[in-house]
């Protein structure tokens, strides 16, 4: 049923944050030929005693389902002015159209109330005269030499260590078993490494006095939240038995390391490389702090409001599947999340309008160029590039970090920038 917009009232009210109510009022006579058309439906189905399908009277249906029949109608009628209202007012939602306070007797006006949220109109005043600092895109040697020795220790060995008591770094193996009287005196075998945080600290140091094949008793201290520093806690008697400790063997830092590496033939090349690789992040690096000052400074100049729904969206968007998390902890998470959610929509919403204002969106000539890139650097065919991205969903992905890069092109030659 196509309602005739002439025939229903509406009003809309405009709310905070992009927040819309729609009062819809649709006149009697509407619902009762929408509740007529029900009962005809019905009656072409309906199997009654002592009549033949779809020859049941329309009258003796009205009678005997009046209450589903006005329910079956009221919830078409909501639908249809609701959508109707929606092209009355030129109103597109970005949310759910929440249905409140519905109102009707029989013979009477139906009236009802929807709340949504709707796409915020934003209007940016000011898009340069900034200041921003650029940070410096420097790598230091030892920053290089860190990276090696994280190369060296990938590709290290565990060796066995049959004395001398363990350091923070060696991998140990250990059963621990509690004393007191509600335990059940099994002990419990545990891998890990020392320093790393695995274990609490009571029990690190405890397993530094030993070596390995000893064993003692010791008092525990076991946090009721976990924090070690925050003192108090359970004090536990714990023997702890050192099965094993082994030590990471790392191989020298050299050519044949550099061949395990990967193509590479010498170290001066793997060097040359994790310096190249360090250079390109650390600019990178420098870029995205540049991009999310200006995107501060935008925000700060052109301040506006966001619907809360898109809000809650990218919130739940960063929580993902919660499945098994209790709902205190799912709750406390929102809550903490909110502040940066809102931040964030605001950027992508000041990136989509400059976008759109400014022609600035990603053309096809510049996807195919990307994408021939791509395919260049894989040694791989542009088809190939575009049917696996197509798949997986990424060309919308691909439109938007070119548009983004665009935009920000656009933002940096309105303002100064400076190293």
């Amino acid at each position: 049923m196509t309602i005739d917009a002439s025939r229903i009232q509406v009003s809309v009210q405009e709310q905070e944050h992009w927040r819309r109510r729609l009062s819809v009022t649709v006149p009697a006579a509407i619902v009762q030929e929408e509740e007529r058309k029900a009962a005809r439906h019905m009656a072409s189905r309906a199997k009654l005693k002592g009549f033949r399908k779809g020859h049941v009277p329309t009258k003796l249906i009205e009678s005997r389902f009046s209450g589903s029949l006005r329910q079956e109608a009221l919830d078409k009628l909501i639908g249809d002015a609701y959508r109707q209202a929606l092209a009355n007012e030129q109103l597109r939602p970005i949310s759910e159209g929440q249905i409140e306070d519905v109102q009707y007797a029989p013979e009477e006006d139906l009236s009802f109330n929807v709340a949504f949220d709707v796409q915020p109109v934003i209007e940016l005043g000011r898009l340069g005269g900034f200041a921003v600092e650029r940070p410096a895109a420097e790598v230091r040697d030892d920053q290089i030499q860190q990276v090696l020795e994280r190369i060296r220790e990938q590709h290290g060995a565990w060796k066995p260590v049959e004395a001398g008591h363990p350091e923070d770094g060696d991998t140990v193996s250990v059963k621990l078993t509690k004393l007191g009287e509600d335990d059940d005196g099994e002990g419990r075998d545990y891998d890990f490494v020392l320093g790393s945080g695995d274990a609490i600290v009571d029990i690190e140091v405890a397993i530094k006095t030993l070596e390995p094949g000893g064993e003692a008793e010791f008092d525990i201290t076991f946090q009721n939240n976990g924090d070690d520093a925050s003192g108090g806690g359970e004090v536990e008697r714990v023997r702890i038995a050192l099965t094993s400790r082994s030590q990471l063997e790392r191989p020298p830092l050299d050519d044949d390391l550099a061949k395990q590496v990967g193509e590479f033939e010498t170290l001066e090349e793997l060097t040359s490389r994790v310096r190249t690789d360090m250079e390109k992040e650390a600019a990178e690096h420098a870029e995205g702090a540049v991009r999310g000052r200006l995107l501060d400074l935008l925000l700060e100049a052109n301040p506006f409001e966001v619907p809360a729904s898109m809000v809650d969206r990218y919130v739940e968007g960063v929580l993902g599947d919660a499945e098994g998390v209790p709902q205190e902890r799912l709750d406390e998470a929102r809550i903490q999340i909110r502040p940066e959610a809102e931040r964030a929509v605001k950027r992508l919403l000041v990136i989509d309008r400059i976008a759109e204002t400014q022609g600035l969106g990603a053309t096809e000539d510049e996807m195919d160029a990307r994408i021939e890139e791509i395919a260049s650097a894989n040694k791989t065919t542009p088809a190939k590039v575009y049917a696996s991205m197509q798949k997986a969903g990424r060309l919308d992905s691909l439109e938007h970090d070119l548009t983004e890069r665009k935009v920000f092109g656009f933002l940096m030659e309105q303002s100064e920038i400076t190293t």
